[in-house]
Parts: structure tokens; sequence; C-alpha cells
């Protein structure tokens, strides 16, 4: 009798098909986010009776899907993004790419979608990053951006799990995110629009959690802002900026009321991030901002609730030292102004540089996490591909 069992996913059969016409490669200084796509491509599909198939690299090209792939109608849809590095030895690197993968789990399993073994997708990665090492650019603030997907592929109109997937990989060579160095930004306040919400998807890289932002950063861009900032209920609390997990430094208040009220007799220095709550991304670079600010042990850090009134008054205080939004395209967004209620609220960014974008503490982990990254400083967090 023969073991009838679904096939779990592994890269030891993984089957590999070089294309017969590689692309030039692009100059570094022509490089836009998300234009330029690789030769090839990952693709493994699954079905619930045989489980993971053949795990396969292919030339990059099209998908074929049904017109009722429940992708198409429901977003039973998620993506994860990371990076791959080359450092001055030419070892190809990922930064901290198990934190990826195991939220990519968890985003598939509020879809419904099928488990994968998360070390045996990291080795088929790996494969691919091999064959497509000469598009990983060399030069310090350069990468090659991965973009892991799934999506559910049965063709159905009904609501329903779906009973096959397609996980794949594609890829793009990506310049820094400021080619001339940091740009602070802007921020509108939006009450108007909601992001998550607690009991949502918030803390899910979900396809579905994108597009309704756009109506958000239009509304941003109306009114002369770069990025929207998203808050919630009446406390009018942080959550995200943009796309970005936020961070805000500053020194607390002694007695008063709110959150940020503490029994001092003195200034406390405290960097700030929403905590996560369910309405919170949690992105890569933010557990790697707060665990360096752990280990420098220099300020408190805490994950907690901040509201706008907060904000409002320490900076009418004097007390906000910087502001910014972290995620895994630009590492660190310094902010430099946040419209709110109508009125404009500057942040500080460099006290001793007044034509400085980008505050001490926001450069210093930028620094910290590109020196990690291209392996210039050793760390466990850099997985060097074998």
């Amino acid at each position: 009798m023969t073991n009838s069992s679904p096939a779990p996913l592994s890269a030891s059969s993984i089957s590999i098909q070089k294309t017969d016409s590689p692309k030039p490669l692009v100059p570094n200084s022509q490089l836009l986010f998300g234009k330029t796509f690789t030769d090839h491509m990952l693709a493994i599909r699954w079905t619930q009776e045989g489980g993971w198939q053949t795990p396969e690299i292919k030339p990059y090209g099209n998908l074929s899907l049904d017109p009722a792939a429940l992708v198409l109608h429901y977003g039973l849809e998620c993506f994860e993004g990371m990076k791959a590095y080359k450092g001055k030895n030419g070892e190809i690197r990922l930064f901290r790419p198990e934190m990826n993968l195991k939220r990519m789990n968890l985003s598939a399993k509020r879809l419904t979608l099928p488990a994968f073994d998360e070390a045996e997708f990291l080795k088929c990665i790996e494969q691919l990053l091999k064959i497509e090492e000469r598009w990983i650019p060399q030069e310090k603030g350069y990468s090659l951006y991965l973009r892991p997907t799934f999506i559910a592929t049965q063709p159905s109109l009904g609501v329903t799990s779906s009973n096959e997937a397609l996980l794949y990989v594609i890829c793009c060579p990506v310049g820094p995110y400021y080619p001339t160095g940091f740009k602070a930004v802007s921020l509108y306040a939006t009450r108007e629009y909601v992001r998550a919400w607690p009991g949502g998807t918030g803390n899910m890289k979900l396809g579905g959690n994108y597009a309704p932002g756009l109506v958000a950063q239009k509304l941003a861009a109306d009114n002369e802002c770069q990025q929207n900032l998203w808050i919630f209920g009446e406390e009018d609390k942080i959550t995200e900026v943009g796309t970005m997990n936020l961070f805000v430094y500053l020194k607390t208040k002694e007695g008063g009321k709110g959150l940020m009220m503490l029994p001092l007799t003195a200034l406390e220095t405290v960097l700030i991030s929403p905590p996560l709550d369910g309405t919170i991304l949690p992105g890569v670079t933010r557990y790697s901002i707060l665990d360096l600010a752990r280990q420098w042990d220099e300020f408190k850090v805490l994950e907690r609730e901040i509201t706008m009134h907060e904000v409002c008054e320490a900076v009418q205080e004097g007390r906000v030292i910087e502001m910014f939004g972290a995620g895994t395209a630009c590492i660190v967004s310094p902010i430099k102004k946040i419209l709110y209620d109508g009125k404009h609220i500057d942040i500080p960014l460099d006290p001793n540089n007044s034509e400085a974008q980008a505050g001490p503490l926001a450069t210093r982990f930028f620094e910290t996490i590109l020196d990690i990254q291209g392996g210039d400083v050793k760390s466990e967090w850099s997985h060097v591909v074998q």
C-alpha cells in the first residue's frame, strides 16, 4: 500500500532550467525600485491532494491563471520583502531571512493557505540567488530585492479555502532608497481612513492591506506631504507611517497626565515604538532597531502606545528629539514635519546641523544596519549563502 500523504516542501528535488537569453545588466546609477527584473524566478506549486510539488527555477515569465482563480476575486495573497547583499569579499548575504519566512507562514495561516517548511524554502531561495548572482550589485547601499509571493490559484467564485496554491519568488536589483543621502519626509496625519483595527490583519503582510492605503497616500500628496501617518481611535493613537513602522525618540515629562506620565525627578530619554497589538506589522527592521537600542543600553526602550496629542505637547515643550519610520526598502526614513488638524508640527532633525536631513540616532541605526547587511560588521543577523 502506497503512502498517500501530501508531500512536504523539499529543496533536494529542485529543478533548474536556465534561460537561453540572459538580459543585460542595468548600470547601478539607473536602477529604480521594482522596475528591473532578473533572468529567473522560483516557483513551487501546491495542491491539497498531492502537497508540495517539485520546486522550479525557470526563466522569468508570465503566470498562467484561470480567470476564476481565488486570488483575483478575494485577495488570497500574501508576500514578503527581503534583500540579498554582496560584500567586499563577494559573499552573498541575506538579512535575518528566517524572520521574513516565519512572518510569511503566519500570513499564510491567516488566509488558510498551506504552511511550508521555512528552512527548505530558504534553501530554494539560496539556489535562486546563486543562479542570479551576477544581478546582485556589490556597491555599498545596493542590493537584490526579493519578493516571495503566495497566491491561491483554485478556480472558484465561492469564498472558500483554496485547494491549489503557488509560492514563487521574483528578484529585482535596487539602489539606495536615498541616492543622494537621507531626505526627511513630511507626513499627513490620516484619520479619514484606517489602515488596521483590532482583530483585523494589520499584523500580516497581505496584499489586501496595501491597496486601500493608496487613497490615504493620495490625500497626503494632495496636502503636499510625502507620506501619510496612520492614527487610530478617539485618542488618535499613532500606529504606522505609510508602509513603515514608527519610532519616536523623546524626553519624558515629570508628572502630568496621559501615557507619558512617569514619576521622575528628571527628564529621561526614551525610544518608543507602538506595540505589536495586532494592528502593527512586526517589521524585521523594527525588531532590529529595538534589538540594537537594547544592546547599546544608552536610553530606555519602550513598546507602548503613544498619541498625537502627546507628540504635539512634547514638541511644544521641546522634548521630541527625533521621529523616523523604518522598513526594508529604506531602513530608516527621517520625519521633519506632520500636518495634523490643519497645523504643521515641526519635528527636530539634527540640532547641531540645520542642513541635516536626519538626526544622529536615525543615522546611527541606518549605518549600523547597512554595515551588518553588507558584512562589514560581523553579526548573527547576516545569513551567508553557502
